[in-house]
């Protein structure tokens, strides 16, 4: 059996010891959590987090440690003595890690507790998911798994921008050529002439960027 505990949905414990920061009856039981709508057949997995943390006891009463804790008005000072809550009931994780458990990445987490518990990866994963829920209220912020910030794809950040530099340029090209044009029908008279216009399209442009280019021309060579 698991030594640590676990649950499907960590954020339930969060908002439970929201819930008795604000009112902290002298019993917690099951039916308590079920009557503030919490952790729908999941009651017993939020009272074994309170009773690891010794803020209620076996019989679900409130301890003396526990209520201190959590009748604690500044946040400050909140943060820093449940830190202590959790410390005392990892004491063998921090026993091991120090003060770096604070700030192992999940997948780090879910080893240890698989190993400490020879538990499966979906029960070590939810014991990792209850120590970063105590952490966070702790003040801590546990990083991702990789800490790497994703990176564009080369279908999309890299593409855009090559689009936008081709229709631009090509318009341009368009221009110029036009321009030439018109500068030589001014010079010439009334001599006759063909002009040819090469216009490289994209290969991955839209159907904006092809219109565009074409109403470019248009404006340009046929005022």
């Amino acid at each position: 059996m698991a030594s640590h505990p676990y649950i499907s949905g960590p954020g339930n414990v969060s908002q439970m010891i929201g819930f008795l920061r604000k009112n902290f009856p002298a019993t917690v039981t099951a039916d308590t959590v079920r009557k503030l709508g919490l952790a729908s057949n999941n009651e017993s997995y939020v009272i074994n987090v309170l009773q690891f943390l010794k803020i209620i006891d076996e019989a679900g009463k409130r301890t003396d440690v526990g209520l201190k804790v959590l009748t604690t008005h500044n946040e400050d000072q909140f943060k820093a003595e449940f830190g202590k809550l959790v410390k005392e009931a990892y004491a063998d994780l921090f026993g091991i890690r120090g003060d770096e458990a604070w700030t192992m990445s999940k997948n780090d987490l879910i080893g240890y507790f698989r190993s400490a518990d020879k538990t499966s990866e979906i029960i070590g994963s939810r014991q990792a998911g209850v120590f970063i829920a105590l952490s966070e209220l702790a003040g801590y912020s546990v990083p991702s798994s990789t800490g790497a910030k994703s990176k564009p794809s080369a279908s999309t950040g890299a593409k855009k921008p090559a689009k936008k530099s081709a229709a631009t340029e090509t318009v341009k090209a368009a221009e110029t050529k036009v321009e030439n044009v018109n500068t030589s029908s001014k010079s010439k008279g009334d001599m006759a002439f063909t002009v040819r216009i090469e216009i490289n399209l994209p290969a991955e442009g839209t159907a904006e960027t092809y219109d565009t280019i074409f109403k470019s021309i248009r404006a340009n060579l046929f005022p």
